[in-house]
């Protein structure tokens, strides 16, 4: 009987892996197959116009080095549990990202990552995945508020200030309240036990990455010939990624949302929207979808703990 459940239990796991991988793939295809405004005639004839091997090797040394510095983050990060290689910390981080597609917020994530870890360590690992995103979060707030204020989205930028100063206000106020078991305060002297040298080197990491992303996006605009000045083009997309994360969504929506802002936004300084949407296409495809045929073979090859039964 016992031989006969773990078997079943095994199979179980598989049929689940196998799913999310079917269901990652055609995420992926139909994304490409059924948007009506990829113009591909369009594309193929700007790509024999201004083909350059080196320029598309240039665009795949900004995906990997995106993904690296966040697989690097998470291998600081996780040592606070156990120290972690390189190549445990990239199996984690793809895996989990290809389980957070389908999740809203990228809830999935979280759970992805735990599952590499004791049972007892769950909740550290979620935590640490919090602080991880987070730096992330507060870089293209930054960012994003410094392009609002360029762009002269001036009445935007002041009400996000206000509403960032009050839901301060209101943290630092109700941070002993807590909330099944959790608090703000609670939040805090468990940040504070992190050694700072963790911190300093996830706040660095994390704006490297932010770089990374965002003047990839750069680029691509440039590879499509779109002539605006750097602090413009780069204002904008900052502008356009702090909105489109300020937007709660689903993770395979989010390509949808960030398209969408993006054709407004370049769309007032008059920018064809083909163009934005083929770069927004691009930028998910090198991001989003290359890193996720990789996490598909190590969700598939990955096996359940007997620490975590």
């Amino acid at each position: 009987m016992i031989s006969i459940s773990y078997k079943a239990k095994q199979f179980g796991v598989f049929i689940i892996k196998l799913l999310i991988v079917i269901a990652a793939f055609y995420f992926i295809y139909d994304q490409l197959a059924h948007n009506n405004k990829l113009n591909w005639t369009r594309f193929l004839v700007l790509y024999h116009k201004n083909q350059s091997f080196a320029g598309i090797l240039f665009l795949l040394l900004f995906s990997f080095l995106n993904r690296y510095f966040e697989i690097l983050k998470w291998q600081n990060l996780a040592q606070v549990v156990r120290i972690i290689s390189i190549y445990e910390a990239t199996k984690q981080v793809l895996a989990a990202l290809t389980l957070g597609v389908f999740t809203p917020v990228g809830i999935g994530e979280y759970a992805g990552k735990a599952l590499y870890f004791e049972k007892k360590d769950t909740k550290k690992i979620i935590f640490l995945n919090l602080i991880c995103n987070g730096i992330q979060i507060i870089a293209t707030g930054f960012f994003g508020i410094l392009g609002m204020l360029f762009l002269g989205y001036w009445h935007w930028s002041i009400g996000i200030l206000v509403v960032t100063i009050l839901f301060l206000l209101v943290s630092y106020f109700t941070k002993s309240v807590a909330i099944k078991g959790y608090s703000i305060e609670n939040f805090i002297e468990r940040n504070n036990k992190i050694p700072k040298k963790i911190h300093r080197k996830n706040i660095l990491l994390g704006i490297c990455r932010y770089l990374v992303f965002s003047h990839q996006y750069y680029f691509l605009f440039l590879a499509f010939d779109v002539e605006l000045s750097y602090v413009t083009l780069m204002a904008t997309v900052t502008t356009v990624y702090f909105l489109a994360s300020v937007i709660p969504s689903f993770q395979f929506l989010d390509f949808a949302l960030k398209g969408s802002l993006a054709i407004y936004f370049f769309g007032l300084l008059g920018v064809n929207e083909w163009v934005v949407v083929f770069v927004t296409t691009l930028m998910w495809f090198l991001n989003v979808v290359l890193p996720v045929i990789v996490g598909s073979y190590f969700v598939l090859v990955f096996k359940v703990s007997p620490r975590r039964n």
